[in-house]
């Protein structure tokens, strides 16, 4: 590529030196990415407003007001001179129609029944006080309808090991409503796994030990804590996508499944449930006796004693919703490469929210819109990316994922055969504190880019170095879970990806009180963090687009293979399962590893010395391919036992949790079936999974080897 004046050239030797990466050389083009690196303070002042806009109203998925929100990112995408449509689905959307929740605490004396309003109070002064109206009763998505009545049973944070430590109390939940606390696993995971009990209804609270403060403290609008009558609303579906086209899109005249086939696959709600808040729980705690709860089990110090129960409490649970097949709208921008038109380079946050969304997910929405305009004016510079890169804002992320999931699902081979990286931001700010999840391969990329980007809570030290802290190298997390819309790209594709965030949760997490002032008083009041964010998303993004080879480092994900077998090792100790094959296949990757990064020094040194021909540009080509296809490779085409639709065998989502992370799924949830079962059988089912995760791990090292056996 030409430089095209003298003055650029001196910039580019000048801001070659801040760039020096061991991974990625800088380009001619490295001298536009100055503009993530040093921003300005009226990105501040834009980032803001654009998150004053987007959360004037509640704008869930399917709503009229969620249309009006992507409109506005539509606008503000075309205005910065980027090519925009509109990607609209028709999917399947629960609303409530009613509940009710009424508690007779002394059975024997219906005369103290309590019935709740189910109402989260609006707070003196509150701005937004005009729309409060518009706020949809609290409810779970997919909750099944119905109406029971039972004795109560406290069950914790619902795990599986809660209900084991209720079983060696001689507590049985078979037949009763469960009350259970926020903050462990899924909501969903905490319905399903009532279900299994035996419970015929759930009720899920905000206990304040979590949510509130503890005892004694302040909450919003005078502190950050989740106010009394708060309520964690969200999804309790334990699928990803539209339920009634699992595994393809939903287009506008699609084959569906009934409403019998999506509720015999068994990831909706399966008993009635209701999310309730801190008050109304511990109003319902009071009215359950029995055995003490265990210590770790208890509230803040000035809540009442928690009692597992059941009864002598008894719960009148009434819900009933609707089912609708709703437009939900995808906004997909796209920046054309100039030399590598067909490789992909995605960036993705979600718009709706369950209310005003300000943290969760519009936050990050901001932070795209950033980059937007950011891309505008590298453009009306004379900058034209490498490598194409596309903008997505999804819809309906909040009820499992569904926008991305259609798009994936609809582009699938596409996006198999030309996508170099996926790259997310949810919820852009929900505090202080850097983190970041990838795929191994990014992990170098991340740490360089942090380089690059001032910590926004402290301007004498770079992003990395505050992410270090005193720990020798960043802690950067897996993408197993599937709590965001990385999972259909990860999970179901194989495609690289990332994610990261300032802060990790949030008080007023899905309640209405998750809005514009939160934010301004508690998440990010000068949005410098916003800015940050949207700073090295942009820049990873940039290197991805532009860097001639790209900055993969296969290595990194061989020695964390290596972690996971260990892990292995111990948790088989003495059983008969055979993990040679997988450890000789890991000690392939990580020589087909080194020996691809000898041939990207190779190529590097070659550009150094100004000697690339024609022919070295089809060898780039053709080790750019490799680098990107290997993480298809750790993908499976008949996924998970019992989960089809999760394809990668390497890193899932938790069975009994969607927000856990898990290493080797399929070995994993075979050595639990196997010590559940204690038969020969079972034990070789898991041998089975670990010949499947070996043979990925080799095809993935045949790929970068890039020869034929």
């Amino acid at each position: 590529m030409i430089i095209q004046t003298a003055a650029a050239a001196t910039l580019l030797t000048a801001i070659a030196t801040t760039f020096t990466f061991h991974l990625i050389s800088p380009t001619p083009k490295s001298f536009y990415h100055s503009l993530f690196t040093s921003p300005s303070l009226s990105d501040n002042a834009s980032i803001s407003d654009h998150l004053h806009t987007l959360t004037r109203r509640p704008h869930v998925a399917g709503q009229e007001a969620n249309a009006e929100a992507a409109a506005y990112v539509l606008s503000v995408f075309t205005s910065s001179n980027i090519k925009t449509h509109i990607a609209p689905y028709q999917v399947a959307l629960t609303y409530p129609v009613s509940r009710s929740l009424k508690l007779t605490p002394l059975p024997q004396d219906p005369q103290t029944q309590i019935e709740f309003d189910l109402r989260q109070e609006v707070y003196g002064g509150d701005p937004y006080a005009d729309v409060a109206d518009e706020v949809l009763p609290t409810f779970h998505a997919y909750a099944k309808s119905g109406t029971v009545e039972a004795p109560v049973v406290f069950v914790n944070y619902g795990t599986l090991e809660d209900y084991l430590t209720l079983e060696k109390m001689g507590v049985n939940v078979s037949g009763k409503i469960v009350l259970a606390k926020y903050g462990s696993i899924y909501r969903g995971s905490i319905v399903q796994i009532a279900y299994e009990a035996g419970a015929v209804g759930v009720l899920v609270y905000t206990d304040r030990k979590d949510y509130g403060g503890g005892g004694g403290a302040k909450w919003f609008p005078d502190e950050k804590w989740l106010p009394p009558s708060g309520v964690q609303v969200g999804s309790v579906y334990n699928a990803y996508g539209d339920p009634t086209t699992p595994g393809w899109a939903s287009s506008e005249e699609c084959e569906r499944l009934s409403d019998e086939e999506v509720e015999e696959a068994g990831d909706v709600g399966k008993i009635p449930s209701l999310p309730i808040s801190a008050a109304d729980g511990e109003t319902i705690l009071r009215a359950i006796g029995g055995q003490v709860a265990n210590d770790d089990w208890q509230g803040s110090d000035d809540a009442p004693v928690y009692r597992v129960g059941p009864g002598p409490g008894v719960v009148h649970l009434s819900y009933t919703g609707k089912q609708v097949i709703g437009r939900i709208e995808n906004v997909i921008g796209v920046i054309e490469g100039e030399e590598e038109p067909d490789r992909f380079v995605i960036l993705g946050n979600h718009r709706d929210a369950w209310t005003f969304g300000a943290v969760d997910p519009n936050s990050g929405t901001a932070a795209l819109l950033e980059i937007a305009q950011r891309l505008g004016k590298l453009q009306k510079r004379g900058w034209k990316p490498r490598r194409t890169i596309v903008l997505c804002n999804w819809d309906a992320e909040e009820y499992g994922l569904i926008g991305s999931t259609e798009w994936v699902e609809e582009n699938r081979q596409m996006l198999a055969s030309k996508a170099i990286a996926y790259l997310n931001v949810d919820s852009a700010v929900y505090g202080p504190g850097f983190w970041a999840a990838s795929t191994p391969q990014l992990d170098e990329l991340l740490k360089q880019a942090t380089q690059q980007v001032k910590d926004p809570d402290n301007s004498s030290q770079t992003l990395y170095q505050s992410w270090v802290g005193s720990s020798s190298s960043p802690m950067i997390g897996r993408l197993g879970s599937g709590e965001s819309d990385f999972a259909a790209f990860v999970h179901h594709i194989g495609i690289p990806a990332a994610d990261m965030a300032f802060g990790k949760g949030y008080p007023v997490y899905h309640s209405m009180y998750d809005d514009f002032i939160w934010m301004q008083k508690f998440g990010d009041p000068l949005f410098q963090r916003h800015v940050a964010v949207a700073s090295l998303w942009g820049l990873v993004a940039l290197w991805l687009a532009d860097a001639e080879v790209l900055p993969f480092n296969y290595l990194s994900y061989a020695l964390e293979l290596q972690s996971y077998v260990k892990d292995l090792e111990d948790d088989l100790s003495g059983k008969n399962v055979n993990l040679t094959p997988l450890i000789k296949s890991i000690e392939e990757l990580e020589k087909a590893a080194t020996n691809i990064n000898s041939q990207r020094e190779e190529i590097e040194q070659c550009k150094a010395n100004l000697f690339i021909g024609k022919k070295d540009h089809f060898k780039v080509r053709e080790l750019n391919d490799r680098l990107m296809m290997a993480e298809r490779a750790f993908t499976d085409q008949d996924g998970l036992l019992g989960r089809s639709w999760f394809k990668h065998l390497i890193y899932g989502p938790s069975k009994h949790d969607d927000y856990g992370s898990v290493s080797f799924p399929g070995i994993g949830e075979a050595i639990e079936k196997a010590r559940s079962l204690k038969t020969a059988e079972s034990w070789k089912i898991v041998q089975h999974e670990v010949y499947r995760v070996s043979r990925a791990v080799k095809h993935a090292s045949q790929i970068i080897n890039g020869e034929l056996t």
